[in-house]
């Protein structure tokens, strides 16, 4: 897997201060995205064990809100096979700090069991994330004045707690 940048320090994607990954790859590609760049998978760098011990490292101090996980597109196939184990080792390392994931696939569409993004590392993704916002960008449904989410179609989910709750 690949990645376009690291923020570490981040204010924009989640609450508070954040560390922020944004993957390589995406096949939705959706018009008007922010970062078409990001749609190749050799874009940016290598995901490597030296870049997830930068991160874990990044996310120590205490002012460190949590991290946030965009994209590219986090739940390709491609994608998944490695985010998944790294997702594990940050809420191992740090249960204490939130996970935010930003998706163009739909949750209860795409994303459950038996459903087309779903793959043997999909559940074990989805229980690491704290906050999921689904859905694809839609340049027509644009509202700058939302929360977390470029346009109307888009949903903040709330992962936690063995049920999911829609915020906003």
């Amino acid at each position: 897997m690949n990645y376009g940048t690291i923020k570490n320090f981040d204010v924009a994607n989640g609450l508070g201060v954040r560390v922020s990954l944004f993957v390589s790859g995406c096949r939705n590609c959706c018009k008007g995205c922010f970062q078409p760049e990001t749609w190749d998978f050799n874009f940016g760098k290598e995901f490597t064990k030296e870049t997830e011990d930068q991160i874990l490292e990044l996310l120590k101090p205490s002012h460190i809100q949590g991290f946030s996980l965009l994209g590219g597109e986090p739940f390709e196939e491609e994608n998944q096979a490695v985010l998944a184990p790294f997702l594990e080792k940050i809420r191992e390392a740090y249960p204490q700090k939130d996970i935010w994931c930003w998706t163009g696939y739909i949750f209860d569409k795409d994303l459950q069991e038996g459903q087309r993004k779903h793959t043997q590392y999909t559940d074990r993704m989805l229980k690491c994330l704290d906050v999921l916002v689904d859905g694809p960008f839609v340049l027509e449904k644009r509202n700058l004045m939302l929360k977390f989410r470029g346009s109307e179609n888009q949903r903040l989910l709330h992962l936690q707690d063995g049920k999911i709750t829609r915020i906003e």
